[in-house]
Formats: structure tokens, sequence, C-alpha cells
């Protein structure tokens, strides 16, 4: 089993990666989320995850029974409530502190939207309301959720499956909410699709191509294969001088720009499955095909990640420290691209044989993911002194001026 996840956020959003401990809870304690505070569960399992600095939920994670989960925006027909409620982050780490495996993890998601509702801005500098989808995983099996208010509709997952910001369930759901039950089969996706703005989101067509460059690999998937599917940035990007400001459409990789193009990914996630556990890789910054995907192991000694980053700029914080390289690099994509892409490949081949050899010996784990997290930090910090900020002045005017102005809010210093 192999899962892949971008998270698509605004600019300046920093992403933190942070280990939860496995926790007992007194019988009558709250759980105060991002926005309103339910009834606690009596014991939390431990968790890996990776959420916006300022919510309580996360966008993807995984915990110690192998369990890992992604979220979607989903834009339907019916208006998502604006009423503070729990967010799609909030019910994937509750499903995550909560469940031992994909299957509960979706009755965990489902009661508690039942019970609870979904809503509440999930935008940061704009306001930004949706529902939500999830694709969820255990090594064993997989299923992708889909929800609407508090209806939602589950299929299971059975060979390859791709997700992104449009409703993609059609007739081969294996439950449905009972709101949504009836006695013959309906196409779900159809039923509740926003087409209008999906055709500015582009959900179906990024959904689609991730489909395909999946099934490119005929059943034979690598962690790699995941990481260029995440670093994919549609078949506009095959021409020799592309650069993300001459994307025309929304990609798996996506870059940000002026007006609505507000989004970018700002942290990636791979997870393998192997007999002797789950690797996750992680980029913890934003722009994966400028990034390195280093190992974490739940268990195993964690990296260190002391400085929690928020919307300032901070010099110690990894993910900022990635933006001084990631926003340099903008101003000559191509050429910085294709200067670390081998080293980077390269870097990223030696992470998986050397993870790989060392499962199974948890004193030589330890030190090869810190070996890991060191070399990729050294990296960055030579791929950072070879950028220089020049303002974005060889990109058009509107796309520096959208960029120079998130460098203002964020307070990001030139590189």
């Amino acid at each position: 089993m192999l899962f892949a996840k971008n998270s698509d956020r605004e600019r300046n959003e920093a992403q933190a990666l942070e280990f939860k401990p496995a926790a007992e809870h007194e019988a009558d304690a709250g759980l105060p989320c991002t926005y309103i505070t339910i009834p606690q569960a009596r014991r939390t399992h431990a968790c890996l995850i990776s959420r916006p600095f300022w919510m309580w939920g996360a966008e993807m994670g995984a915990n110690e029974h192998g369990v890992v989960i992604g979220n979607e925006a989903m834009h339907s027909l019916i208006a998502p409530s604006e009423t503070p409620a729990l967010t799609g982050m909030d019910l994937l780490r509750l499903a995550l502190e909560r469940a031992a495996s994909a299957a509960e993890a979706v009755d965990v998601i489902t009661m508690l939207l039942e019970a609870y509702g979904q809503g509440g801005n999930c935008g940061y500098l704009h306001q930004f309301f949706y529902h939500n989808g999830f694709l969820i995983a255990d090594g064993r099996e997989a299923f992708v959720l889909e929800t609407i208010g508090r209806s939602w509709a589950c299929e299971r997952v059975r060979d390859e499956r791709a997700l992104s910001n449009a409703y993609s369930i059609g007739r081969g759901y294996e439950r449905v909410s009972n709101d949504l039950a009836q006695p013959e089969r309906f196409d779900f996706a159809e039923r509740f699709i926003d087409v209008e703005r999906d055709g500015v989101s582009f959900g179906r067509g990024r959904c689609a191509r991730g489909g395909q460059l999946l099934a490119t690999h005929d059943g034979k998937l690598t962690p790699q294969a995941m990481m260029a599917v995440l670093r994919d940035h549609g078949a506009e990007s095959e021409t020799p001088a592309w650069a993300p400001e001459k994307t025309e459409r929304r990609s798996i990789c996506m870059h940000a720009a002026e007006s609505a193009r507000r989004s970018q990914t700002t942290a990636s996630w791979v997870s393998e499955w192997m007999p002797q556990g789950v690797v996750h890789w992680v980029t913890a910054s934003a722009a994966p095909s400028l990034s390195l995907f280093k190992p974490i192991v739940l268990g195993a000694e964690a990296p260190d990640g002391a400085y929690t980053p928020t919307d300032p700029f901070c010099r110690q914080a990894r993910w900022w420290k990635h933006e001084l390289w990631h926003r340099g690099a903008l101003c000559n994509y191509a050429e910085h691209l294709a200067a670390i892409a081998p080293e980077r490949d390269a870097l990223e081949a030696k992470f998986a044989s050397d993870v790989r050899e060392a499962m199974g010996s948890p004193a030589r784990l330890n030190r090869v993911i810190a070996a890991c997290w060191q070399d990729a930090d050294e990296a960055e910090t030579r791929w950072r002194a070879g950028v220089r900020h020049d303002g974005y002045a060889r990109c058009s005017e509107a796309y520096a001026a959208s960029w120079a102005e998130l460098d203002r809010l964020g307070m990001a210093p030139p590189a």
C-alpha cells in the first residue's frame, strides 16, 4: 500500500509537522477543536500530523496503528455551512486519535459528522468554506469518503485511486448515510458536484491526471513514483521553458499566482507500508518540486522540530527556511529546478535505500533518520546559497506584485 497527498493552502500559511503522543483522559474531559468543544475520548492514539499553524485539525497525518488520512475540500451545489462546527481537518485528526484501522476511521468521521456537523471558515487570509473529502488507508484496505453537510458516501478502494477538489464517487459506493439511502443506486458525484466551481478549481482534471499517472506504473508503484506524482505540473509543464508563472490551470503540484489562484502546495506526504513497519516521507515545506522528501517512522526518534512555524517569518523554522530557497528559485524557476533535480533525486534514492536496510533495528533506524534530515538540511542550505532573490524582476507585473505582497505580509527577507 502507498499513499500520497499534497496540501494546498495559502502562500504564508505555514504548516507544522508535529508528533502527538498517546494519552489517557478523564471521563468528563472536553476537547477544544478549531471552533467547538466536544467530549474527549478516554484514550487517544499517538499521531504524526501536518497542520496549518492556526488550526487544531490537520490536513494529513498518520497514527501508531498505521492509519493514514488526507483531506480535500469539496465544492457542492449545496452551500457549505458557515456556522462554526467541526472542520474537515478536525475530523481527520479526531479519526487518527480514535481509530485503530481505516474502517474504524470511516466510522469515527461519519459518526462525528452526523453528531456535530461540519462548518466554519477554513481560510487563512481569505474566508473559505467547503465540504470535505477524505482518502483513508491502513496498509490492508483503503476508502474514499466524501461528504455534504452531515451526509456522506464511502467507496472502497480496489486498485489505484486519486482524489482532488471534486466529488468523484459515482454509483460504486459501499455505504451512504441513512438520509441518502434509496432502493436504487445513484451517481453521488453527479448529484452533488458544483460543475461551475469545478471549472475554476479543476478538481476533476487534476483527479484524472493523478489517476493517469498512477495507471502508467501498471500496479508496480514505488514511493519515488508517488513523489513524482505529487511534483506533477500537468501536460503544459512538458514544454522546455515552463515555469509556475505560465500555469493556466491548477495542477497536482500547485503554484500560487495573482487573483483567485492564491493556493499552492504548502506540504507533501507519502506513506509506504512494509512488512517491518510504515515509513512516512514528508517535505515539511512548500513546493515539492523544490523539496526533499525525508523519512519519519512512528516509534523512532523524530527530527528536531523545536521551532513550530507560524505566519511571520522565523529563520529557525524549517518551513520558513525553505521559503527563502523556494521564493528565490521562483525568480528563475526552470534554471534552478534543473540545477538541483539530479541531487534531489539521488538523495531521496539514498534515503530510501538506507531506511529499508535499517528497518527492524531501532537504534540504527534512529541514526539513519537523523542523517537523512541532516543531509537534506545541508542540501537546502547549498541550494539557498545559490539563489538571488531579484524581487521577481523577470516575472510579469501582476505575478511579481502578488508574490511581493505576500513576502511583505510574511516578513520573509530576501534570500
